[in-house]
Parts: C-alpha cells; sequence; structure tokens
C-alpha cells in the first residue's frame, strides 16, 4: 500500500500569534526574537523578506536590513498555548501524528481512502485549525515526509498542495537544490560550486558520484531529492538529555553572577528531571568566551536528580574548566544519560527531612511555576525556567530573546 503523509505547517507562526492578539500588526513588517544587537530572528514577517531578512539571521543585520520593521521579544508561554490548541486539534483528528515542531506536524493518513479523500480530509483538517484559531496554516500532501514538506514550502503563505503518486519527482525537478531538507548554507555552496543549481541535476546523476562529494549525507540529499524517502512518522520520541544555556548581553567575568546562574539552571533541570520521573547519571558545562571559542566539560556521576547532589558538581565542573583572565559571552548546562526512576534516597547523607523538602518544593512549583521558589543566590538570574514538562513529548520551544 502507497503511504500518505501530511505535513502541516503553522505559517510565520510566532508572528502569526502576535497578529492574532494586536490586529495593527496586520500587514506591517514584524521581527520576533532577541530585542538587543546579539540577538538572532525567530521568525519574521513576509513583509520584511522582501529585504532579504531571514529567521536565524542576527538581529542587528535584520534591522539594518529592514529599518521600520516593528521588532517584538516574544513570549514562549503564549506561542505554546496556541501551538497546543492546534495540537488538540490535530489529536481529535488524526489517528497518527508527530508535532516536529512548535508549529510542525505530520500525519499517517495510509489506508484513510477507502473510506475518505485523504486531500479532502486534510483541506477540512486545515479550514478548522484556521476557524478555531485565527491562525494561518498550510498543508503538503504526498507519499512520504520529505516530498510533504517541500510542497508545504511551495505552498505558503495559508495553501496546500497535493503530490499525486507517481509524480514526486517531476514536482522537485525545477526546484532550487536548497529547497531540498538538509541542504544548509554549506552545503549548498559546495553543490554551487560543482555547477548544480537545480534538483533535476541531482536527480540526473549517479548516487555514487553524490556520496564522493559529500559522503554518506550526498547519498541521503541523492535520494530526496528523487523523491525517496521511507522515514515514518513518528508519535513519541523520548529525550536522551536536557539542557539549557544563556547568551549575556555584555561579555563578563563576574564571577558570582556566573556562579549564580550556573545554580539556579541547575536547580531548574533538576526540578525538570523530577518532574518527568527521570535520574541523570552524567553532567556538563559548557562555557563560550568573546573570542567565540567554546570549550565544555563532563562527568558521570551516580543516577540522581538532586539538587544539593548535583549544583557541587556543576560549579566543580565549572571551576576546572574557567579561565579566569578571558570574558565569557555564554555558559550552559546538559544533563544526559537520563533513565526512568524517582530520586532515591542516599543512606549515608540524605534524611527523611530532605526528600519531604525536595516533595514540597515541587508541589509549589507544578502548581504556581517553575520560579515560584528558588535558592537566593540563584536569584540574581533572569529567564530561568520552562513553560512545560520538557518529558512529555512535546519539542522543546525555540525563541532567539533568552538573554541575561
Amino acid at each position: 500500500m502507497n503511504k500518505t503523509i501530511l505535513h502541516l505547517d503553522l505559517d510565520t507562526f510566532f508572528v502569526s500569534v502576535e497578529r492574532l492578539q494586536d490586529s495593527k500588526l496586520e500587514h506591517r513588517p514584524i521581527l520576533v526574537g532577541g530585542v538587543s544587537d546579539r540577538g538572532v530572528v525567530a521568525a519574521c514577517s513576509y513583509e520584511t523578506r522582501g529585504f532579504g531578512v531571514h529567521s536565524g539571521m542576527p538581529m542587528k543585520m535584520a534591522k539594518e536590513l529592514c529599518p521600520e520593521a516593528i521588532i517584538i521579544k516574544g513570549n514562549a508561554g503564549t506561542y505554546s498555548k496556541h501551538s497546543d490548541i492546534v495540537t488538540d486539534i490535530i489529536k481529535e483528528q488524526v489517528p497518527v501524528f508527530e508535532k516536529s515542531s512548535i508549529d510542525e506536524f505530520y500525519a499517517d493518513l495510509t489506508g484513510m481512502d477507502r473510506f475518505y479523500g485523504c486531500h479532502q480530509f486534510s483541506t477540512e483538517l486545515r479550514h478548522k485549525i484556521i476557524k478555531e484559531t485565527g491562525l494561518p496554516i498550510s498543508f503538503g500532501l504526498s507519499v512520504n515526509k520529505v516530498v510533504s514538506k517541500v510542497a508545504t514550502n511551495e505552498a505558503k503563505p495559508n495553501n496546500e498542495l497535493k503530490i499525486d503518486i507517481g509524480h514526486e519527482k517531476p514536482f522537485l525537478a525545477p526546484l532550487s537544490i536548497k529547497k531540498i531538507p538538509m541542504v544548509g548554507d554549506k552545503t549548498y555552496q559546495t553543490l554551487r560550486n560543482l555547477g548544480l543549481r537545480q534538483i533535476k541535476t541531482i536527480q540526473e546523476m549517479p548516487m555514487d558520484m553524490m556520496q564522493r562529494v559529500l559522503g554518506v549525507n550526498g547519498g541521503v540529499i541523492w535520494k530526496r531529492a528523487n523523491g525517496i524517502d521511507n522515514t515514518p512518522v513518528i508519535p513519541f520520541s523520548e529525550r536522551k538529555s536536557i539542557s539549557t544555556e544563556r547568551t549575556f548581553e555584555r561579555d563578563t567575568i563576574d564571577v558570582i553572577k556566573l556562579r549564580g546562574i550556573l545554580i539556579a539552571m541547575t536547580e531548574n533541570l533538576a526540578y525538570q528531571l523530577r518532574r518527568g520521573k527521570k535520574l541523570t547519571a552524567c553532567i556538563a558545562v559548557k562555557i563560550r568566551y568573546s573570542d567565540f571559542n567554546t570549550y565544555s566539560k563532563q562527568l558521570k556521576i551516580p543516577y540522581t536528580s538532586a539538587d544539593h547532589i548535583l549544583i557541587p558538581k556543576i560549579l566543580d565542573l565549572f571551576n576546572t574548566l574557567y579561565n579566569k583572565r578571558l570574558l565569557i559571552r555564554l555558559i550552559g548546562i546538559r544533563f544526559s544519560h537520563l533513565v526512568q526512576g524517582n530520586y532515591q534516597i542516599d543512606l549515608f547523607d540524605d534524611t527523611e527531612e530532605i526528600l519531604n523538602l525536595y516533595n514540597a518544593l515541587d508541589k509549589i512549583r507544578e502548581r504556581y511555576g517553575d520560579k515560584s521558589v528558588i535558592r537566593a543566590s540563584g536569584m540574581g538570574a533572569k529567564t530561568i525556567g520552562r513553560m512545560h514538562n520538557p518529558f512529555n513529548g512535546q519539542p522543546p520551544i525555540v525563541l532567539a530573546h533568552r538573554k541575561q
């Protein structure tokens, strides 16, 4: 049986949510992301793209290209709320779906044509989302995830496109090689240096030639250019690690500030572990200096999710890694080697009071928010906290304005 894969993408999602809240922003150039010069554009309206602006661009450059743009810091909680509404609508209508990002979904509609036209179903689902949320959304429909994603991008803004079975290669052929998922700026430049411009040229090449140029990735790109993709729709993906990092508005050597932020980060991630009933056995600290050189150090530890165990170890890693003569631009921590389990009391070092204290603190955080109870040493840290359980199967919210 031929598969039928639907790809849905909320158009300029962050911008659309902002316009939903303020109609005065309609048809005006908007940039959502970091408001400082070091910030990055998380999303931009179509009105800015004619100036050469795109997401992932430094905000300073975007402002130079489009000085009249309205810059909005954005709110992760608001975007998450609207994403959840769309997710709930899809969940009610679709048997198997994958949420690949906060604004992007795949659904496996294979076999539905026996009872109901897949294209008609997809169109009705899209109209239902638009009607109930007020958000524009586009979709692509084809035999696999890659072709459907490309079709969605071609359908935008706020439209739909179906690629019939057997028409995958003709559909892809005239498009730019940059339209292939997985082709970033560096790969694009490599292919352009070979004289490749359209996907059609890759389709006409032997696969081993692409592999000689780009290695294993060359073979993957060749298959995608030919509309070949067997990637399944995965409804849930178990997280293998959890991390957080902060970029400073100004490079710093303020050790007290750095230690306070590390403590706040560790405390919050430890709570997230307990919230998701997880334990970590490997911790890491990352430092990026003002010259952009980045260093990290990790340490294997006994499985735990306790603040009072993790915080000293994180600070020890930082002290080992830190070069006191250099200004720091970014710090981050990561917990990996995660397994399912609850925090077990250490018979030699812990007491029942400590265990009860964690339970009480976590209940307060669950009810009133991650930052409702924090250590005094971490009070100087800003934007440390999450809007949702990172282990609930949802993809992380990516915002570009997380600064200190």
